[in-house]
Parts: C-alpha cells; sequence; structure tokens
C-alpha cells in the first residue's frame, strides 16, 4: 500500500500516473455516481456517493487482476490495511468477475483516515477495507473514486 498526496504523481508508473492525473485534474463534485473509462489500457474510475458504516460491518477485500487507487473527493472514511497472511480468514472465495475475494476481519487490524487530498495505491497483496465511519453512531457523506488499473500495465 502507497499513502501519498499529489506531490507525488511523478514518482509511480506510467498508469499509475494516469489515473493520479485523472484524480488531480477532475472535479468529481458535479459527476453522476458510475463507471468513466480513463483512455483506451483498461484503466477506469468508479465514482461512488454513500454513506460510511460502522467498521465491524464492512468486510475486508483484495483484488487479483486490478489495483485500486483510492481517493475521498469530500468527506472522510476509514480505510482499513494489513498485508495479505495465511492467517487471514476468507468469508467469500475469489470471483473472478468481480476480481474480489473477501475475508472475515484483517490480521492486523490497521487504520487511516483518508480525506480530499490523499490518496492510497492498494496492490493485490493489501487486503483493504474502505468505508469505515469515524464514528460509528454519525456515518458521514463520502464522495469517492476508486480508480482501477489493471496489474498487467504496471508489471
Amino acid at each position: 500500500m502507497y499513502i501519498g498526496t499529489f506531490d507525488a504523481i511523478h514518482t509511480h508508473s506510467d498508469a499509475l500516473q494516469q489515473a493520479l492525473k485523472f484524480l488531480h485534474e477532475t472535479d468529481f463534485s458535479t459527476m453522476e455516481a458510475g463507471i468513466y473509462p480513463i483512455g483506451d489500457q483498461g484503466i477506469f474510475a468508479k465514482v461512488e456517493r454513500y454513506k460510511t458504516h460502522p467498521i465491524k460491518e464492512r468486510l475486508p477485500e483484495t483484488h487479483t487482476k486490478m489495483i485500486d487507487v483510492q481517493y475521498v473527493a469530500q468527506g472522510e472514511e476509514f480505510l482499513g490495511w494489513c498485508p495479505f497472511s495465511p492467517e487471514l480468514e476468507i468469508a467469500q472465495e475469489y470471483d473472478p468477475e468481480k476480481d474480489l475475494t473477501l475475508y472475515k476481519k484483517l490480521v492486523p487490524d490497521s487504520n487511516i483516515i483518508l480525506s480530499p487530498g490523499l490518496f492510497a495505491i492498494l496492490y493485490p497483496l493489501d487486503v483493504h477495507r474502505g468505508g469505515g465511519s469515524l464514528d460509528d453512531d454519525e456515518p458521514s457523506d463520502v464522495l469517492k473514486v476508486v480508480v482501477k488499473v489493471p496489474v498487467s500495465l504496471v508489471e
């Protein structure tokens, strides 16, 4: 996992630079939730608007084919993370259609606050759990963009 600001765009592969440039230069405030292609190499952005949830209600996940570049354009949320480990218990086996494996919990459990101006790059061995409320009693509104970058473009 890499957590950074847009000052560090130049330090990444061309595909990740393309994703970060899109996040940095786009005004998401008027965009509808949905999928937006970026270029012609299979990179796309998923714009989401939702309320955060108590952390205990969120299942951690990994992806095999895609790297996540997660960016909260408005609001704040806890982003949970742990490195892949044999100690992780699978809650849902890998679904190749969704490129998704779900786990029962993070081992160990680490959280950071993802807020505007910060992004997280999550690779296939980064187990992560987004959408967590900073206060379980008060969910907050979030505008989040997840850019999906094919792993093959950064290998």
